[in-house]
């Protein structure tokens, strides 16, 4: 490593500066900016080619790749359905007893299943049983989150952001992390974080379902949109006259005609032909106003055959999606997507303009008809969504008979990587194979499984970690936080790391965070001339454990449309939570390590 702070050094900190501003402010999506970055690194010199691309064949992005097979797998047989008997119960008692319920089983499946695809795969059935209990959504949903994210602590393959860690750890100091290296700190932080959640930390979220639901349809509902026909009977009828008023959850908002935006809409505004209406709140009344003689679809049908002939589909816009920053027009949605978008759900936002001149942001949720296979064809990759779920029947069956297979080869990787029979590449590279194999899983399938922003994201943050070693920045900020906690040893170093990495994986991403973070960690440990292990582990767990802002982690996002939560419900419910894993955590490395 280089002693001298040359301008190399101040290169590479000119970059992270501006890939911190880019993700910050989202110029662009995250492996975008994170790819740019390690461009100008490759340009100028800074790393050989060899060192910079490194991270395309790093262990750790090819393992992701395979766990993405695996956890479709998985999926698409079903072969966790027994969940709905596990997570909930019937008559469902006090609010310990169904968190203690879904978040203790939630919090084990996902130390095993990557946590990403297994809240896509619980979200819908979470929401369904909370209707049917009487429960609100926005009292379960924020803690089936916060339950995944704790159970990535718990093993080397619970989150891919263990495996980033991992296989920064490896590239410089040639041993990664042990399968149950995580264990002793994540076992002991998710058992206090969830007892605390289920009997103190649920009382901070809010319940949103019947006072609140009302007041909060102009920012937090559905918007959708109806025509006045050619012929319409409601022409020349004022709002009132039309019943358009007083219809419960939904209310007409606005008027679009002949390209002008007319509203707030009062009682008394004359309806013309050609109009179109603006309604926000309870899309089911997308179906009711249908049935009402002059009203008529405003978007046009997937194919002949009309609206009530194809399923519908509830689809929230991932952060690497071609749609952000893009209206539903300039993307083409029908032609690339092969259906239409009925309604959009953004919380916190009023939308007043039409359906297709909307730039559509991360979290998004769209109400969308289309064809038997939509959900098969987009669920499985999270690049444009982070969840698609039917909520009308007409989707194909998954291979249930199947579920067996895709459990035993789950069961049989997990069993021989964490024993290290085999290196987890390797146990995840053929239990991937086994689901193609086997049939649990469709060749093409399996391609959409593998999110490859992500992918570029890791094999990129792998690359920019090595520029930190490489040019001496790493040890330069290591040795900035040697001496701000000069005299105090290794665990307050160690705390030190730990809250900086935790702050920055709430403002940018897991990934980021991680590359910045675990060269610096190498770095004190070497000059403290102790086991690198606890600094690495204390980055894993602190890059993971984001609670406190919906965009600490990407579960968050998934769950936020969903829950009808704000920006400030995760601060009030998951600030204490980021404080209580970060004192179980370094309490447990200093029992373990030091």
């Amino acid at each position: 490593m280089p002693t001298e702070f040359g301008w190399s050094a101040w290169y590479t900190a000119g970059v992270l500066v501006l890939m911190i501003l880019a993700l910050a402010r989202e110029w662009a999506r995250p492996d975008l900016v994170l790819l740019g970055c390690l461009g100008m690194l490759l340009a100028a010199g800074i790393v050989p080619p060899e060192v910079a691309l490194a991270g395309f064949s790093n262990s750790a992005v090819i393992t992701i790749a395979a766990l993405f097979a695996v956890a479709a797998g998985v999926q698409r047989t079903d072969a966790l359905a027994f969940l709905d008997r596990l997570l909930f119960a019937r008559k469902p008692g006090g609010m310990a007893r169904v968190l203690l319920r879904m978040m203790v089983p939630t919090a084990v499946i996902s130390a095993c299943v990557n946590n990403t695809p297994l809240v896509a795969m619980l979200v819908p059935r979470v929401q369904g049983w909370a209707d049917r209990v009487g429960i609100a959504p926005s009292k379960v949903l924020m803690p089936l989150s916060y339950a995944a994210v704790l159970g990535g602590l718990l093993t080397l393959i619970g989150t891919s952001t263990n495996l980033v860690v991992s296989g920064l750890l490896q590239a410089m100091t040639g041993s990664g992390l042990g399968f149950f290296d995580l264990t002793w700190v994540g076992l002991p932080a998710a058992a206090v974080a969830i007892l605390y959640f289920a009997f103190v930390g649920h009382r901070a979220l809010p319940e949103r379902q019947t006072t609140e639901r009302l007041t909060d349809i102009a920012t937090n509902g559905y918007h959708f949109e109806l025509s006045v026909g050619e012929g319409s009977l409601l022409a020349g009828k004022t709002v009132e006259e039309a019943g358009l008023r007083a219809l419960g959850e939904a209310y007409l908002a606005h008027i679009i005609r002949e390209d002008h935006v007319v509203g707030p809409v009062g009682p008394h505004d004359v309806l013309q032909h050609a109009d179109t209406l603006v309604f926000v709140g309870d899309v089911n009344w997308l179906d009711r106003l249908l049935a009402q003689p002059g009203l008529e679809r405003a978007t046009p049908h997937v194919a002949p055959g009309g609206y009530t002939r194809l399923p519908l589909f509830e689809a929230v816009v991932s952060d690497t999606s071609r749609l952000v920053g893009k209206t539903l027009r300039e993307v083409g949605f029908r032609d690339q997507f092969g259906g239409v978008v009925l309604a959009i759900r953004r919380r916190g936002e009023p939308l007043t303009n039409a359906l297709g001149r909307i730039p559509l942001k991360a979290g998004d949720l769209l109400l969308i008809e289309a064809r038997e296979g939509f959900a098969e064809k987009h669920s499985a990759s999270r690049e444009d969504f982070f969840l698609v779920a039917p909520c009308r029947p007409g989707l194909p069956a998954t291979q249930r008979t199947k579920a067996p297979l895709a459990l035993g080869l789950f069961g049989v990787m997990v069993l021989i990587a964490g024993l290290d029979v085999v290196p987890l590449v390797t146990a995840a590279f053929v239990a991937g194979l086994g689901m193609i194999a086997t049939g649990c899983l469709r060749l093409s399938e399996a391609r959409q499984a593998v999110d490859l922003p992500v992918l570029l994201m890791i094999a990129a943050a792998l690359g920019i970690g090595s520029a930190l070693e490489a040019t001496g920045l790493a040890a330069a900020v290591a040795g900035l936080v040697l001496d701000a906690t000069a005299g105090l040893g290794p665990f307050a170093v160690i705390a030190a790391l730990y809250l900086a990495t935790n702050v920055t994986t709430e403002l940018l991403t897991n990934a980021a965070a991680a590359a910045l973070f675990v060269p610096v960690a190498l770095a004190a440990a070497a000059d403290l001339q102790i086991d690198p292990t606890p600094l690495a582990v204390a980055i894993a767990v602190a890059a993971s454990a984001g609670f406190a802002t919906p965009i600490g982690y990407q579960t968050h996002l998934m769950v936020m449309s969903a829950g009808s939560y704000r920006f400030g419900d995760f601060v009030r419910a998951g600030l204490p939570l980021n404080l209580i894993v970060m004192a179980v955590a370094l309490v447990m490395i200093w029992l373990v390590w030091l």
